[in-house]
């Protein structure tokens, strides 16, 4: 596993997103912590979870509550391992989302996170989304007073644009480790956020990072037919002899020093080829083959 800069922890270079084990299509208990245990031991030291990552009906905070019985279950060291999790959405009865970032309600939130993962403070916490009815700077204050009151050691945001990204980082000041937007071979409209990340030296952690190649837990979470349009990505893998999902995270961790994917796995193989990404170096001719 190689390794990379989150805030002043260092991480394995592939993270793991644990939506898929707690969402609606979730695998049972044991093949869940099974697939965690499984990433944790090919070297991932980064776990992705949220308070809204639960079926509909569900109690808020069931992914916390998995990822935290992985960790207690695990046989292996843990003490580097760090937890991000995400408030300021929750889940409608009929499996829509919702966006709510009014300070008092992340304040509560996160003080709720920390509880389920166990936790005086949450490793990495990041606000899930911007909420249109209230200020963005508001929200982000509400991140400062947690990170102030040491609810919290680092902070994030998500989906977030640039201008979103300068007024957080202006709030929040070096205590901004990282930012999580949608990126992936098939979604790539958020290259100008890319880039102001490496330029601030703050993470980029692509959610969906596999989209073209695999579904993502959103959509469900089968996988997809060869698409024409990403068939670089199945030419190099049937060339190396590895999955074409293990392409695209190689691809993604060229793309700078601060990509750090975090690919989600419902089944342990799953999680144990997308961490062998993080070996796989492609060739400047394989990488112009994937650009395109």
């Amino acid at each position: 596993m190689r390794y990379r800069m989150l805030g002043d922890v260092r991480v394995g270079a592939i993270g793991l997103g644990a939506m898929p084990l707690s969402i609606e299509g979730r695998p049972d208990e044991a093949r869940a912590l099974a697939t965690v245990h499984a990433a944790l031991d090919a070297g991932v030291t980064l776990l992705d979870t949220a308070d809204s990552y639960h079926p509909p009906g569900g109690e808020a905070g069931e992914g916390e509550l998995l990822v935290a019985r992985a960790l207690a279950s695990y046989g292996g060291r843990t003490d580097d391992v760090l937890v991000a999790t995400k408030g300021g959405r929750g889940r409608t009865p009929d499996g829509g989302w919702t966006v709510d970032g009014r300070p008092a309600h992340l304040r509560r939130a996160a003080e709720a996170s920390a509880r389920r993962l166990g936790v005086e403070a949450i490793g990495l916490y990041q606000l899930h989304k911007p909420d249109p009815q209230v200020p963005y700077a508001e929200s982000l204050g509400a991140m400062r007073e947690l990170l102030d009151a040491g609810t919290i050691r680092l902070a994030g945001v998500s989906n977030v644009d640039v201008e979103q990204i300068v007024l957080a980082r202006r709030i929040l000041g070096e205590r901004l480790a990282s930012v999580q937007n949608r990126y992936s071979p098939e979604v790539r409209t958020t290259e100008a956020e890319l880039r102001l990340c490496a330029e601030l030296g703050l993470v980029f952690m692509p959610w969906s990072p596999l989209g073209g190649i695999s579904r993502s837990s959103l959509d469900g979470t089968s996988a997809l037919r060869e698409d024409r349009r990403f068939g670089g990505f199945h030419r190099v893998a049937r060339a190396r002899g590895v999955s074409p999902q293990r392409v695209a995270l190689a691809w993604l961790l060229s793309r700078g020093e601060t990509m750090l994917p975090i690919p989600g796995a419902s089944r342990p193989e799953t999680a144990r080829d997308s961490a062998a990404a993080a070996e796989l170096v492609l060739s400047p001719t394989e990488l112009a083959e994937l650009s395109v």
